[in-house]
């Protein structure tokens, strides 16, 4: 056996993350690692990275029959182990090569070899068959490109044991495609590989035994062949899981918000990644915005919050008048709220309480001239807590030791007590389980109904089509087509959304 993690127990105050959960790995094995939000599964996978100590609570790792004990990351990694975080850990400043190669750069006499580090990261990158130039900037690429970024990185390390935590979140098709080719090409160097993802489809196609977990314990391990979605599904949630998506009985009533004309040019090529784009969304409606990854979705979404670098023209109106956009204050203060795609980097203070968290954008409805008001602050949070079922010890609990999915509870509720009048969510389920997912849809369905403008964008196609009310396609930057729900299909989106029409 490659790996052994024994009796694995970890406490926080007031909640134990792990409850004595065991898990093995094969070498030339992937072991699928699954479970709601809050399971335990990033709990886990930090404590074999030497994040947090395995003997400070109850427990044992064992690497190739040895008892290993990590007092930090640099011993998991001189162990042969990596792992790539969902959240992604690339310096933005810093060039791929030195991405890569941080802190192992190769040295002469204590001087940095450039030339040298820059050839093995184009090495590496070229395994990945990705075509981009080692010295370019981080800040410069798409976060599915990062991702790859951090693969090549954990390659880099010759790593026995690769963790992945939901490795294709933000990948195209085609650089899935190319992660499983890696990924099995691994599988042949005897790499012991833990897959992590919320994509069941992606478990069962790569995936020899698949191991649940379930507040904090092992639930079962069984190999992939023996068993289905559903089984894996019900074990995951404790419960049978039929509708995912709410009925359709929206009723939508008067356009509210309108684009007209959007162009967006790219800040540091010029290069135009929203071309004339032009919709309308009505009080009570859910617009989905689908399309393919780089076709200016979440640019379109930004340029209108005023969070885009690059030049913005075009015309946006709220209730029939039109917005001067300059900042996201101006967004805010003018009644449109903004759900980002990257929750930690943008959406949350991960430092802060939950309840600062949700107040932070409603601070100055809360506040007199000097002070904010306390008890008001503690009384929406504890409602707002309440109402999304976010799963804490109480409201002054700090947001970033929460699971993915309660922290974005937090973040819809931090918009929700602004009270916009329009809200853009831009991937609202990213790297988030069936069950929450099943309570965030619930959530959006709730406020349509209660009359909120709210526009979509999802890479989930059946997420689009499950939710939304009329489906807007991007491709490059354009509008290829707009359908009503009903008129919506998966075969009629993707052609639009490929060219293939």
């Amino acid at each position: 056996m490659l790996l052994e993690m024994r009796e694995i127990t970890k406490s926080f105050p007031g909640v134990r993350a792990l409850d004595g959960v065991t898990f093995d790995l094969r070498e030339g094995e992937i072991h699928a690692l699954v479970g709601e939000n809050g399971a335990g599964k990033s709990t886990l996978m930090k404590v074999l990275s030497g994040v947090y100590s395995a003997s400070e609570h109850g427990g044992a790792i064992v690497i190739a029959g040895a008892v290993k004990k990590f007092s930090g990351i640099r011993d998991s990694e001189a162990a042969g182990v990596a792992i790539i975080f969902q959240e992604l850990s690339l310096v933005p400043e810093m060039t791929v090569g030195e991405n890569i190669f941080l802190g192992r750069e190769p040295r002469r006499f204590g001087i940095v070899q450039w030339d040298a580090l820059y050839k093995k990261a184009a090495d590496l990158l070229k395994q990945l068959h990705l075509s981009i130039d080692p010295r370019t900037p981080i800040r410069q690429l798409g976060i599915g490109q990062q991702q790859l970024v951090e693969i090549a990185k954990a390659l880099s390390q010759e790593a026995r044991i690769l963790v992945l935590d939901e490795p294709t979140a933000a990948l195209t098709d085609t650089e899935v495609q190319t992660l499983m080719a890696i990924l099995e090409q691994l599988r042949q160097r005897q790499v012991g590989m833990v897959y992590i993802s919320h994509k069941l489809n992606e478990v069962f196609r790569i995936s020899d035994r698949i191991t649940v977990l379930r507040d904090g314990k092992t639930i079962d391990t069984v190999a992939t062949q023996e068993t289905s979605e559903a089984q894996v599904i019900a074990k995951m949630v404790g419960r049978e899981v039929h509708q995912v998506f709410p009925p359709d009985t929206r009723q939508p009533k008067e356009v509210v918000f309108e684009v007209r004309g959007l162009t967006v040019a790219d800040a540091y090529t010029t290069k135009k990644v929203v071309k004339q784009v032009s919709f309308t969304v009505k009080r009570g409606e859910v617009l989905g915005i689908a399309g393919l990854m780089g076709a200016g979705r979440s640019e379109l979404l930004m340029a209108i919050f005023g969070a885009y670098q690059g030049r913005v023209t075009g015309d946006i109106f709220l209730e029939g008048k039109r917005l001067r956009i300059n900042s996201p204050a101006d967004a805010i203060g003018q009644g449109i709220g903004f759900v980002t795609e990257d929750r930690k980097r943008y959406g949350l203070v991960l430092e802060q309480t939950i309840v600062k968290n949700m107040t932070l954008a409603g601070l100055p409805k809360l506040s007199g001239r000097f002070v904010t008001n306390l008890d008001k602050e503690t009384r929406l949070g504890g409602k707002a807590m309440k109402d999304l079922r976010v799963k804490a010890n109480s409201l002054f609990t700090i947001v970033g030791t929460l699971s993915g999915g309660n922290q974005q509870k937090v973040v819809l509720a931090k918009w929700l007590l602004n009270n916009p009048k329009v809200l853009f969510l831009d991937e609202p389920t990213r790297g988030i389980d069936i069950g929450a997912k099943q309570e965030i849809y619930t959530q959006i369905d709730k406020l349509a109904q209660s009359g909120l403008a709210i526009v979509m964008v999802s890479s989930e196609l059946p997420e689009v089509l499950g939710l939304a009310d009329r489906v807007l396609v991007l491709r490059e930057g354009r509008v290829t087509g707009e359908f009503t729900r009903h008129e919506a299909t998966p075969e009629i989106v993707m052609a639009r959304a490929t060219g293939s029409f």
